[in-house]
């Protein structure tokens, strides 16, 4: 029995990641495919069993502080003129293409409105949130860089676990990182790996067997 769903933000209830950074790339006139091989570098570090320690797991357990990561990130960057970009408010740049996804946030409110508990569970980069949108979606919420704590961490889905008061085996975690879900499911937790709204909403109506889409 499914009785709590812990959800992920940026690409889940947001536009895709990758549509934000396109248009980043643009706006500030980056060097798309140095960018790429950069982050391609720093995310298989952050987030495929490679050893050691990265910027990336210091910002998302909030070790490292906003300003100081766009510095070394826009040192590790060019533009089109060959240049590194201007590293203040590099971070909100990036992510200012990220949209508000309304059907995953009418399926919230339907999950809640039949006694489901739900928690967001987050990796931050030091970015804002739009807690405003919020109000009646979540039990609880769990931001990487408030807790100390980072995905695919055991310990945060313990965390978030511990705030909604359920074990996961009766849980659900929706995200779009194969790894984050991958750490989920040792948890016990059933997990969905979000690729767009339609599929992801379908396969939580069967495990809840529950009708989320509003007419």
């Amino acid at each position: 029995m499914v009785t709590g769903v812990l959800i992920d933000w940026g690409g889940v209830l947001t536009t895709g990641l990758s549509d934000a950074i396109a248009k980043w790339i643009q706006a500030d006139r980056i060097d798309g495919t140095h960018y790429r091989d950069v982050m391609r570098e720093m995310i298989e570090h952050a987030y495929r069993g490679v050893d050691g320690e990265s910027t990336i797991h210091a910002l998302e357990r909030g070790e490292l502080d906003g300003p100081s990561f766009e510095r070394d990130l826009a040192a590790r960057l060019l533009t089109l003129d060959g240049v590194p970009p201007v590293a203040e408010g590099l971070l909100e740049r990036m992510f200012a293409g990220f949209e508000r996804v309304e059907p995953m946030y009418d399926m919230l409110r339907e999950v809640r409105e039949h006694g489901v508990k739900t928690c967001l569970l987050s990796n931050s980069w030091s970015n804002e949130y739009p807690r405003h949108e919020w109000d009646g979606l979540f039990d609880a919420v769990v931001i990487s860089g408030e807790v100390g704590m980072r995905k695919p961490e055991p310990r945060i889905f313990r965390h978030a676990l511990d705030q909604v008061g359920l074990p996961g085996e009766e849980c659900v975690f929706i995200d779009d990182i194969e790894a984050n879900i991958v750490a989920a499911r040792t948890l016990g937790m059933t997990g969905i790996h979000h690729r767009d709204p339609d599929t992801t909403i379908t396969e939580l109506e069967s495990l809840l067997r529950l009708t989320l889409r509003r007419a």
